[in-house]
């Protein structure tokens, strides 16, 4: 049985440059932290043997390789491009390279919208990528906006899932305690939670019913809010009302059941595993690290600790990735 890691994240060379020259795209203290010198800026940017070493302590095969938060999608778009395109390339370096252990997902400058549909196409056809790693806020707007429509389409096209990772948010309030409150500790998760919702409410998936979206951390949530999402619409309160909110085909929650898969990234709670599979069954969770960020050896030993049998061991950490277009 393989161990396909969907959250594993490196740091670009272009990128990295981009982010240093301009403070305003990281969240306050970013700089130390990707700093020259800085060992998270040493493993964010070892895509060899620190990395391989790293895998096999965890008994990790592949790692799906993703370019780090905070996500280009923010810096201007026509610079953006030409930072994703480089950082495709020397991620595709990577896998030719060690061509078993890794695979990619595309960073693309989203707000130059035209430039990211081809780009797309490029590094799932060409470069062989298996989707796009994308962000919870794209500095000034979200994904579900219809200018960002073309590139839900060309994933729906490619049947290339979208990762929305979270970065910091752009809601004023969650900022009020600074990192503290809008890091991990909850605005990351609330945003991208949002993130989203604005899809399923905004009527996305009634429009690209095949496309697949993947959120990290059991889901940012949402597996708990099962039941509260589709309140508004099975009591009839706005289903027949597009005044008050949009009509949709289904309930939000069959939404969440048919187009979304989470990880188990940085979520380490018995119960919240439980509440994940037990909502929306174990065909919908996949193994995911955040490496370097957290532990890919601190993920894999909580989850060996959880009750599974061996068709659910199997289906976490192998024959679901490969339903997303992946195998070792």
């Amino acid at each position: 049985m393989a161990r396909i890691d969907f959250e594993n994240h490196f740091a670009a060379t272009e990128w990295l440059a981009a982010l240093r020259r301009d403070a305003t795209q990281a969240p306050a203290g970013a700089l130390s932290l990707f700093g020259p010198g800085s060992p998270m800026a040493a493993r964010l940017t070892d895509l060899g043997e620190g990395r391989l070493a790293a895998m096999d302590e965890a008994g990790i095969d592949v790692a799906v390789l993703s370019l780090s938060a905070p996500g280009i999608e923010r810096f201007e778009p026509l610079a953006a491009t030409k930072i994703a395109k480089a950082a495709n390339d020397e991620l595709a370096g990577a896998i030719s390279k060690y061509p078993s252990r890794f695979r990619g997902f595309a960073a693309l400058s989203a707000r130059d919208t035209d430039a990211a549909v081809v780009e797309f196409e490029r590094c799932v056809k060409e470069l062989g990528f298996v989707g796009w790693n994308t962000h919870s806020n794209f500095g000034d707007s979200y994904l579900d906006e219809k200018r960002y429509w073309p590139l839900l389409a060309k994933a729906e096209e490619l049947a290339a899932p979208i990762y929305i990772h979270p970065d910091l948010p752009i809601i004023p309030q969650f900022c009020t305690y600074g990192f503290g409150l809008a890091g991990p500790s909850y605005g990351y998760g609330a945003e991208t939670a949002l993130a989203m919702m604005r899809l399923v409410i905004g009527g996305v998936f009634d429009v690209f019913p095949k496309l697949k979206i993947i959120l990290g951390h059991l889901g940012e949530g949402l597996p708990f809010m099962m039941d509260r999402v589709n309140r508004p619409y099975v009591q009839g309160l706005v289903r027949t009302d597009p005044a008050i909110a949009p009509t949709l085909k289904k309930t939000p929650a069959e939404y969440l059941l048919d187009n979304m898969v989470v990880t188990t990234s940085g979520n380490y709670s018995t119960s919240a595993f439980v509440c994940t599979k037990s909502e929306l069954g174990m065909e919908r969770i996949v193994l995911g690290s955040d490496y370097p960020y957290e532990s890919m050896k601190t993920c894999v030993d909580f989850l060996e600790a959880q009750a599974m049998s061996p068709s659910e061991a199997q289906q976490l950490y192998e024959t679901n990735a490969g339903s997303l277009g992946v195998s070792a």
